[in-house]
């Protein structure tokens, strides 16, 4: 039997509200040594912004990164999992949707993050990939 999504997941994903801007957003990033954080409203999962969204949808675009909204942004049709879920449904879906990372949800609810560095460890820690997501991250 394999493992679950809630075995191999990152419990507690960081998250911000919807107004939060850019570069309260690009702190926290900095400070978690995280790629990704999740937009929350009323406890409901609504969105996920990525360093890569910044930079290709905000910086790219010349925006003010202290008064840009991550809600204006963030992706918003999301491909989500559930904890109990195989961790092969997980890998699964990240190729069916060419997507790294998957928030983890109970209902709307997120509850975790499960990214392919993740899933990675968990398959072949000897892989290269297991390797550099086992590494902290260069802050």
């Amino acid at each position: 039997m394999g493992q679950k999504v809630n075995e191999v997941m990152t419990p507690a994903p960081v998250a911000v509200s919807p107004d939060t801007t850019l570069v309260e957003v690009g702190d926290l990033m900095r400070r978690h040594g995280i790629g990704d954080v999740l937009v929350v409203h009323e406890g409901r999962l609504r969105g996920l912004v990525t360093d890569r969204d910044i930079v290709v949808r905000a910086v790219a675009e010349h925006r003010d990164m202290s008064r840009t909204a991550v809600a204006e942004i963030c992706s918003t049709n999301l491909i989500t999992v559930g904890p109990a879920a195989d961790a092969d449904e997980a890998v699964r879906l990240m190729r069916a949707h060419t997507v790294r990372r998957l928030p983890v949800v109970d209902g709307d609810r997120p509850i975790g993050m499960v990214s392919i560095g993740d899933l990675a460890v968990q398959r072949d820690e000897r892989s290269a990939l297991a390797d550099i997501s086992a590494e902290p991250p260069n802050t």
